[in-house]
């Protein structure tokens, strides 16, 4: 150490003696701010639809189409006389109207979230009261036709009361006013099948328009209709969101219970326009065969939901539906198998279209 550094350090220690701050040596000094450069950012890339998607996202909502076309194919190269003709096709599409008017009947509880087992009676009794005032007691065939729609109204009005109003589950309330209105249809007829015959009112039904009859076409409105109401319209995405969430939809501002005592009302009456379409096809009606019309109508309604907007209720879907079950069950019988096919086929299709519907909205929620 030199003298001139010694000297320099007494310094110092006179200068913190007397209360003089030193000045900062390059030992004391902060450290120079190193400049820190920022991450490279990546411009904001918005998801890209790609073919793959697109042609997935189709075959999901159109795979049962393929089905049903290959089905067509397998029944037309094994019996090529029998099933390629328009007379085939004819019986498919001209003979399921009522069914569809019914199976559009049971979609109007199921899109709200609710249940209903006692359309197909509700049907049964407007088809019996139609024939018993016209051909039994000489009621006119329009006011007769007007009875049983407010008869069926009144069904749905007694279904809506107890299962909104008071709150019992609609599975027990359906299933004691299926038996309810399945014996007052009994007794109207007094279990019999009375028939009405007036060309007038068949033709409403069975009246060709480029080979189908106009009962094919009235089917094709009505579920246009309702699906349009269900897109498009404000009460139609109430119905939609009540189904979806009723808590929701009720702290929403929705009044709930006037959506759900609404569905059950209008379910009622186009179970009634349902008979009357039914009455005018075939000329009567056996009350007893309502709850044959129960397990077709389900069928069609769940294998709807996997058609179209998979997962979900939808009134196009259930068109489909319908006439594809037919499609199947007609091919077996031209085969040969009669009696227990079609049951056995209606059964076979609801299994398999619940579970179809179950997988596809477990997919959707965990995607």
């Amino acid at each position: 150490m030199t003298l001139f550094d010694q000297s320099n350090k007494t310094s110092a220690r006179e200068n913190v003696a007397n209360g003089i701050d030193a000045p900062p040596t390059d030992a004391d000094a902060p450290p120079a701010a190193v400049a820190v450069s920022a991450p490279p950012t990546r411009p904001a890339t918005t998801p890209t639809t790609t073919t793959s998607d697109r042609l997935r996202s189709i075959g999901s909502r159109y795979a049962l189409i393929g089905v049903w076309i290959v089905m067509a194919v397998v029944y037309g190269a094994i019996m090529p006389d029998k099933f390629l003709g328009t007379s085939t096709a004819q019986a498919i599409f001209g003979s399921q109207s009522a069914l569809l008017f019914l199976a559009v009947a049971a979609l109007c509880t199921f899109v709200v979230g609710e249940f209903d087992l006692s359309f197909a009676s509700v049907m049964g009794l407007s088809a019996t009261i139609i024939p018993v005032l016209s051909a039994l007691h000489h009621v006119n065939l329009a006011l007769a036709c007007l009875i049983a729609l407010l008869a069926a109204l009144g069904c749905g009005v007694v279904n809506a009361f107890f299962i909104v109003k008071l709150g019992v589950p609609s599975l027990i309330v359906t299933l004691g006013t299926a038996s309810l209105f399945l014996g007052l249809a009994e007794l109207i007829s007094s279990s019999t099948i009375v028939s009405v015959s007036n060309k007038t009112f068949s033709d409403i039904a069975l009246h060709n328009v480029l080979g189908l009859p106009l009962s094919f076409y009235y089917g094709l409105i009505l579920c246009a209709g309702f699906a349009y109401v269900l897109t498009w319209m404000p009460i139609g995405r109430h119905i939609v969101f009540v189904g979806a969430n009723r808590e929701v939809a009720r702290l929403a501002g929705i009044n709930v219970d006037r959506i759900r005592a609404g569905s059950y009302i209008v379910a009622s009456l186009v179970a009634g326009l349902a008979g009357i379409l039914l009455v005018a096809t075939v000329g009567g009606f056996d009350p007893t065969a309502s709850s044959s019309y129960l397990l077709p109508a389900l069928a069609a309604v769940f294998l709807g939901t996997a058609i179209v907007m998979p997962g979900q209720f939808n009134p196009m879907g259930t068109f489909l539906g319908i006439y594809f079950l037919e499609t199947g069950i007609l091919g077996l019988q031209l085969l040969g198998y009669t009696g227990w096919v079609q049951d056995a086929f209606y059964g076979a299709g609801l299994v398999v279209a619940v579970t179809v519907a179950s997988v596809v909205r477990n997919r959707t929620r965990t995607a």
